[in-house]
């Protein structure tokens, strides 16, 4: 499929698609022509990209992830030694910016109640 019914599949602009090739997310084939070819393994390949990526990881540790998991239908199963590790760290840093947020919002919630009623 061309670019153009990737995006409508996937929901992605075709800006974010080169961005994510360009990062060695996505091998899309190519023409002869140069255009980019996809198929139905880089619709779901872009689909796990957007669930890491909604995740909290980094396209960085994103593109280290393919060669070091196994895939059985929608779990990913970490295979390499070091990768587990990694994913437990990122794990520890998206819950402490969780924690950030949740303590913003408390002030943010005490500050509000301390207004006077409108």
């Amino acid at each position: 499929m061309r670019m153009g019914e990737m995006v409508r599949r996937t929901g992605v602009s075709e800006r974010l698609l080169r961005y994510y090739e360009e990062q060695g997310l996505l091998h899309p084939d190519r023409l002869t022509s140069g255009y980019r070819v996809c198929n139905d393994v880089d619709v779901d390949t872009v689909r796990r990209i957007r669930s890491l990526l909604a995740a909290g990881l980094s396209t960085t540790i994103i593109a280290r992830i393919p060669p070091c998991v196994c895939t059985d239908g929608s779990t990913l199963t970490p295979v390499c030694s070091g990768t587990l590790t990694e994913l437990r760290r990122e794990r520890e840093r998206i819950t402490h910016a969780v924690n950030e947020l949740q303590a913003s919002r408390t002030m943010l919630d005490t500050v509000i109640a301390a207004a006077p009623a409108t």
